[in-house]
């Protein structure tokens, strides 16, 4: 595959509510849109950025604006790379790139050398889906499937016929908004924990508030029951965001949640420590989960050896191409895996969906997991599924907490390949 030219742009989408996490707060998220033509035909890739996720020193350094610009000028850059390039899979030629661009990142950013490589992965989704869709268009094939390596093939066996929808619960989520989620049938939760206040509150105030905040949310979801875990509660999923300091502080969070009764509804506990704080975490209560310190393959093996076990799937914030190899190297190791979102649009939902639906689930779980929240958090949610190109078919909606997949989503993989007359007009 020859690619021949590439562009883009964004687009800003705005959020309903300022939407708060890592102790700080995002008002908008931009949405990027790359087209690349190879030889053969074109491919159009979509990617939302997200500077506070993929890193904090660069959101917290800027202004949100100017963290949004430096993302994009690397996306842009990225593309400038691959003109003329030539290569025989997506993920040849995204590996052949990753390199130059994580250094212009670098000389970019104010952060310099500290750069967290997530934020290149995350700046070049919209590139590497783009590369995906020619791809298919070459092969003459809208099989995921079909279209990877033989070699990585091995830990997408599945075919769920549901995927349980992970809400968010943000530190803004109000008491109602719980209680309205689980009326709509939600089964499993993910809880932000690690509030500061935008560095205003000690480490010692944030334990006493994630406290309470487990506290109000247990006792919230307590009293419902559901058949699709396996104990028949309701389960959660705690986001740290790297903000606490160490295992003691962390093991009293879990003697409270033990306290009150809310210890062995904790299925996952995301990312406690900064990245570079490398405690083992193997002898705590709780299944620990990397994310953000899961740049690339070469840091899997080193969370394992730390204890973690489950690694956080993201496609569509650290491309298609290096979760692939990342869950290949969980999977031969037996760690489980799940999808989490970066509050994407409908369109990119579906790119995480279709992983998703071929990993195994939690061994608490009777049904596959998917994150999601852009609903809750988009302002023109509802019209960015006109951007969809299968937005009116039913694997597309999520309804009472649930995905329903059928064989014809597996065929055409979501409608991940097919053209997208609205973002195609963009360009």
């Amino acid at each position: 595959m020859k690619i021949i030219k590439a562009k883009s742009r964004y687009i800003p989408e705005k959020l309903k509510a300022p939407f708060g996490f890592k102790g700080g707060y995002l008002s908008e998220l931009w949405q990027v849109i790359c087209r690349i033509d190879t030889e053969k035909t074109y491919g159009i890739g979509v990617g939302v950025q997200s500077v506070l996720w993929s890193d904090a020193a660069v959101f917290t350094s800027n202004s949100e604006d100017v963290g949004n610009e430096y993302m994009y000028r690397v996306t842009e850059y990225a593309l400038s790379l691959l003109e003329g390039r030539e290569g025989d899979s997506p993920i040849d030629l995204i590996d052949g790139i990753y390199a130059q661009t994580l250094q212009y990142a670098r000389g970019l950013t104010n952060v310099k050398e500290t750069l967290r490589e997530t934020f290149v992965r995350n700046a070049l989704v919209a590139v590497d889906n783009a590369l995906w869709q020619a791809y298919a268009k070459e092969k003459g094939s809208e099989d995921l499937i079909e279209l990877i390596p033989q070699a990585l093939r091995a830990p997408l066996c599945e075919k769920h016929e549901r995927l349980c929808n992970i809400p968010l619960i943000s530190y803004g989520v109000k008491a109602e908004e719980i209680q309205g989620l689980l009326d709509g049938g939600t089964v499993l939760m993910k809880i932000k924990i690690g509030f500061d206040d935008n560095g205003k509150m000690s480490k010692a105030e944030m334990l006493e508030w994630d406290k309470k905040r487990l506290e109000q949310v247990h006792g919230i979801a307590k009293s419902y029951k559901t058949a699709y875990t396996k104990s028949g509660n309701i389960l959660y999923y705690l986001d740290a965001n790297g903000k606490y300091d160490g295992v003691e502080r962390l093991g009293a969070l879990l003697d409270y949640a033990k306290e009150i009764g809310a210890l062995d509804r904790i299925v996952l506990l995301e990312e406690p420590f900064a990245e570079e704080n490398k405690v083992n975490v193997g002898h705590l209560l709780v299944r620990i989960a990397a994310d953000e310190s899961v740049h690339s393959l070469q840091d899997v093996e080193e969370r394992i050896a730390l204890g973690y076990k489950a690694i956080t799937l993201k496609p569509i914030a650290k491309t298609l191409s290096e979760t692939l190899k990342i869950l290949k190297s969980a999977y031969e190791k037996g760690v489980v895996c799940f999808c989490a979102d970066l509050t994407v649009n409908p369109l990119l939902v579906e790119w995480n969906k279709n992983v998703a639906a071929r990993i195994g689930t939690l061994p608490e779980m009777n049904v596959g997991i998917l994150e999601s929240n852009g609903e809750q958090n988009y302002v023109r949610w509802e019209e960015l599924y006109a951007a969809h190109p299968c937005g009116e078919r039913d694997f597309a909606r999520c309804r009472r907490g649930m995905y329903a997949l059928n064989e014809k989503f597996f065929l055409i993989s979501g409608g991940i390949f097919r053209p997208s007359v609205y973002y195609e007009a963009l360009l």
